[in-house]
């Protein structure tokens, strides 16, 4: 059995890291410097490429390239620390149109999202704290959406919102269009000011259910499929830390040696390295389970996810340490790396809340 991706996607995968390493270098670092929350120029060229588009289908406007295309793209945009809404918009807003929204709501939004003319962004948290049916306070009444969020990841750049809210008893997702007047938004200090997060508030702001997303089910099985894609992100940010480390490893000399011949060095390496194996191997079977639709989404998303956040928070910090004093510093990329990795692993729960969905996802499968 061949576990890898189709010959065709690893072409779409050289061909992206090509480009990424021409168009998206120093990305990251412009859009902290300059406060813009991300890269407009290589954002547009993602659009014109049909990467924003990759899971959605041709008739949409999409590139029909499907899950696993989506999940090739995640890594190489993490590996490059690409500055862009992509998590946002193809990961949650147009997943949720494209899997729950009517027939009319998909025909007037999807082609936007795919080109990147509309940028998307999902709005579920209303402070700290895991994601929980509990924690939705905003209400939708009437095709009226009031309440507020935060933080939202890309808030202040998007165009769509797709937001949780209550309508009656039951927790809805709703579209509401954010360059209204009854929406305010506010930035947000963060830990990746590379990424940009917001505060939205709603007042009686216009919004529309998706009919396929009533009840919390509908947010966790978003939440199910987007710890993949999370999670491949992470994987190509965690390798990149180990390519960085390794090759300063190599051509830094102390004591007239490399100070990758010293055991303290190969042995964080090797730590990481295992870490990343262990993250590719569920994040792989995560991607077939995307592209399946299989029973097990819960707990293969679940599992992807732990493990990559574990992967990049230890890369990041690892290459930190083997760059020594000048890892600390904000001319070298290693902060870049490590905001990124704290800022993944918090965007849709942080690992104790995934650990808890894995585990009762297999203390239910086995009491069954």
């Amino acid at each position: 059995m061949n576990f890898d991706f189709s010959d065709d996607l690893n072409q779409v995968r050289a061909e992206a890291r090509a480009f990424l390493q021409e168009h998206a270098a120093g990305s990251a670092r412009r859009a902290l410097e300059s406060g813009s929350g991300f890269d407009a120029a290589l954002w547009k060229h993602m659009g014109k490429l049909g990467w924003i588009g990759a899971a959605i289908p041709e008739e949409f406007g999409g590139s029909g390239l499907g899950d696993e295309g989506l999940c090739v793209l995640a890594e190489e945009i993490g590996h490059s620390l690409a500055a862009t809404p992509f998590a946002s918009s193809a990961y949650l807003a147009s997943q949720a149109v494209l899997r729950f929204g009517s027939a009319a709501q998909k025909a007037r939004w999807l082609p936007g999202l795919a080109d990147g003319s509309v940028i998307g962004c999902f709005a579920l948290a209303e402070g700290p704290g895991a994601p929980r049916a509990a924690g939705v306070g905003a209400v939708l009444r009437d095709g009226r959406l009031d309440g507020s969020k935060q933080p939202v990841v890309d808030g202040n750049v998007a165009h769509l919102c797709v937001v949780a809210a209550r309508d009656g008893a039951e927790i809805v997702l709703a579209l509401v269009d954010l360059e209204q007047g009854a929406v305010a938004r506010a930035a947000l200090q963060s830990l990746d000011p590379s990424r940009d997060v917001a505060k939205i508030v709603f007042s009686g702001a216009g919004a529309e259910a998706l009919p396929g997303a009533r009840g919390f089910a509908a947010v966790e099985t978003l939440l199910d499929r987007a710890a993949v894609l999370f999670a491949f992100e992470q994987l190509g940010g965690a390798q990149a830390c180990l390519e960085m480390a390794r090759e300063y490893a190599l051509q830094r000399q102390a004591f007239g040696r490399q100070i990758g011949s010293f055991q303290a060095i190969k042995h964080k390496l090797a730590d990481v390295y295992i870490a990343i194996e262990l993250a590719r191997s569920n994040a792989y079977y995560g991607a077939w389970a995307l592209g399946a639709d299989a029973p097990d989404m819960t707990s293969a998303g679940a599992a992807a996810r732990v493990a990559a956040i574990h992967a990049f928070e230890l890369a990041s910090a690892e290459n930190i340490q083997t760059h020594g004093g000048m890892g600390f510093t904000w001319e070298y990329d290693c902060h870049l790396y490590y905001r990124r990795a704290k800022h993944l692993s918090l965007a849709i729960g942080g690992a104790p809340f995934w650990k808890d969905r894995l585990v009762g996802f297999i203390e239910q499968r086995n009491a069954a």
